[in-house]
């Protein structure tokens, strides 16, 4: 893989010849397999992307081809993505978490022709539907363990087709030497698809200037540069993991870091130590319910210590963070808080050299964000989609806030419809949806504005974006005020003790909740007040647990009733789950965001009891095991009314 001196740097595997011409030895890729971390430079980074694509030449892989991939985050599976690149064709990454079926649905829409899988669970999983994949005629597969027996005329290992692309090169070369010329920014750089809040998971069509332009623009923004570093755990089929470990990476040079599985992501990410780090809300809740959890088991020297330090940092913190004048006595007892209690949480935490941190997808709780700011971490939020190739706004340093996604983006702009909904337009708007012109029509007019279907305002005095809800959830509760469903389940979330919750009551003259427990935060409490569970249906259904999240749910209410715009979204009635809210049960995206109408369809039952005022309700609920049989799991649910603020109260 060869860079030419006169060719313009727009597509990645132009990028990534650039960086094996200009900075050969420094590290593009590491990856922890079996306890040790494993390092390839761009030089030798470019001549396994160069042997597999020369091997997908072998194969018959043609130009416009796509290639689905599928597995963790692995730097064979990212070397597989610019490969395909490479040969013309485009990569489509799949959830490695998906069922069977919804492999199959992307599978067979885009018309793959080869699939490469990580290992035997993803090799399975297709040749479980492959009678459904009409146009599948080779699976190459990493992980060889397991696949001894397997009929290997639809199955090549990675590492064999690599060595037929180098033992054909001679043959093979000058047709890869002409894709690669014949390439330019208005070529296909990959197909990413949709969550499917809404319905069927749509592909959208991004280019390579898409992709490059975007990434040029936000590691401007923020700094990034040739020594930075980036943890790879994210699923490679969202948006944000491609810009970031792909476009961004393949821009400024920066090293991926990859680790050794979900389960020891933390550790990894202790080890590793990354500069640029991206996580959604629920991560950074988790870890601080984490963190809350070992301080509750502490001794009581270390627990004063650590309160009454984090109450300090959060008066002084994010000044000192944004260089903001601070005075010298509050600077020195900073430092000394830095040295036995901020410094040794963020290097537990795996954040200590962390310049630019970003948290996107749903709103984070003012506390939890304004938590980690205090600490000296550098968390900004973003608001992007897979339509933008991710950026629509960025915080700029200086000028970050917990209630708002920042500024537009550089190249972006921004309007607001008469109706509230946010529209863009940036380099980063993508081509098409695939196959799919009427969704294309509808969500980018002909002067390049998309629909966000989101809902908000731009702060006149800082420009500023701040999101309210979905445009298409907004609606009006019964008495004309408004219902803004997200909102209220982000404040509810905002406890440590709810994972996640679905508010009902537009259209209607109250609102009603559903409430998941957080496992790990409750099954703390249960421990330390020596109460016996068997189950998640055991626990959430507990009197005492019943009494906290009423509280939570109060609380909140007695936040909404300071809103004059959303003191109508009270919460009169809710109640506990009996099971979590699960994606293979179809009630989460695969980016874990709500699918409302199917939430509505399949618990109509206990909507209806919320309603009815019934106290209670009996209900059977299908679910979906790991192996992907089917079962169901039944209880009777208890439904408690809550304490709503009226605004005479407020007043008061």
């Amino acid at each position: 893989m060869v860079s030419s001196p006169d060719r313009p740097l727009d597509t990645i595997p132009r990028l990534v010849a650039h960086h094996a011409q200009n900075r050969p030895d420094s590290a593009a890729f590491r990856e922890k397999e079996f306890g040790i971390w494993q390092s390839w430079s761009w030089r030798q980074t470019a001549s396994e992307i160069d042997a597999l694509a020369l091997g997908f030449l072998d194969i018959g892989v043609n130009a416009g081809d796509h290639i689905a991939i599928i597995g963790r985050n692995r730097p064979y599976l990212y070397w597989a993505m610019v490969a395909a690149q490479s040969v013309g064709a485009i990569p489509v990454p799949l959830y490695q978490d998906a069922v069977a079926e919804e492999m199959a649905y992307v599978i067979e829409h885009c018309s793959a022709r080869f699939i490469v899988a990580q290992d035997q669970e993803q090799v399975d999983k297709i040749i479980d539907v492959k009678e459904e994949l009409s146009g599948v005629e080779q699976i190459i597969f990493l992980d060889p363990r397991g696949m001894r027996k397997y009929e290997r005329a639809l199955l090549t290992e990675y590492s064999v087709l690599q060595a037929q692309g180098r033992e054909n090169e001679a043959k093979l070369r000058p047709e890869l030497d002409k894709r690669l010329a014949a390439q330019s920014g208005a070529d296909t750089c990959a197909m990413l698809y949709t969550s499917g809040t809404t319905g069927r998971p749509k592909g959208v069509v991004l280019s390579n200037d898409n992709i490059i332009m975007t990434s040029k623009a936000s590691c401007s923004f923020d700094g990034l540069r040739a020594d930075d570093s980036v943890l790879a755990y994210l699923p490679m089929a969202w948006v944000g993991d491609f810009i970031f470990s792909v476009g961004q990476a393949s821009w400024s040079g920066f090293c991926v870091a990859c680790p050794e599985s979900s389960d020891t992501m933390q550790h990894d990410l202790r080890e590793i130590g990354p500069t640029y780090f991206f996580a959604p809300p629920r991560y950074f809740e988790g870890v601080l319910t984490s963190v809350m959890i070992r301080m509750e088991d502490a001794g009581d020297l270390k627990r004063v210590m650590f309160k009454h330090f984090m109450e300090f940092a959060r008066t002084v913190g994010p000044d000192i963070l944004d260089g903001k004048p601070v005075g010298l006595g509050k600077r020195l007892k900073y430092a000394l808080g830095n040295l036995l209690v901020y410094g040794p949480l963020k290097n537990s935490l795996g954040l200590s050299r962390v310049r630019v941190g970003y948290t996107a997808g749903e709103a984070i709780g003012p506390e939890i964000f304004d938590f980690y700011r205090s600490l000296g971490i550098n968390l900004k939020q973003l608001y992007g989609q897979t339509e933008a190739s991710v950026f629509i706004t960025q915080q700029p340093d200086g000028q970050v806030r917990s209630d708002t996604v920042g500024v537009a983006s550089p190249g972006v702009e921004l309007k607001i419809a008469d109706n509230g909904e946010v529209f863009y337009r940036s380099p980063g708007t993508f081509v098409e949806y695939y196959k799919n012109p009427e969704s294309t029509k509808s969500t980018k007019d002909t002067e390049g504005w998309v629909a966000t279907g989101d809902a908000g305002f731009i702060e006149k005095d800082t420009g500023h974006l701040r999101i309210i809800d979905r445009a298409k959830d907004v609606g009006k509760m019964k008495d004309g005020s408004l219902f803004a469903p997200k909102y209220v389940e982000n404040k509810l979330k905002f406890f440590p003790n709810i994972l996640e919750t679905v508010v009902f009551g537009d259209g209607r003259d109250s609102c009603m909740a559903m409430i998941n427990i957080d496992l790990q935060a409750v099954g703390n409490w249960a421990e330390r007040n020596n109460i016996a569970y068997s189950s998640y249906q055991e626990l959430a259904a507990h009197v005492d647990v019943y009494a906290t999240i009423q509280q939570h749910v109060e609380d909140v209410n007695a936040s909404l009733a300071a809103d004059e715009m959303l003191a109508g979204c009270q919460v009169s009635r809710f109640l506990v789950l009996h099971k979590e809210l699960d994606a293979d049960d179809g009630e989460l995206t695969r980016t874990r965001k709500v699918r409302r109408s199917v939430i509505e369809d399949k618990y109509k039952d206990l909507i209806d009891a919320l309603y009815g005022g019934k106290t209670e309700i009996y209900t059977e609920t299908e679910v979906t095991y790991e192996d992907g049989s089917k079962g169901s799991i039944a209880a009777t649910l208890e439904i408690r009314d809550v304490r709503r603020v009226a605004r005479e109260e407020k007043a008061a």
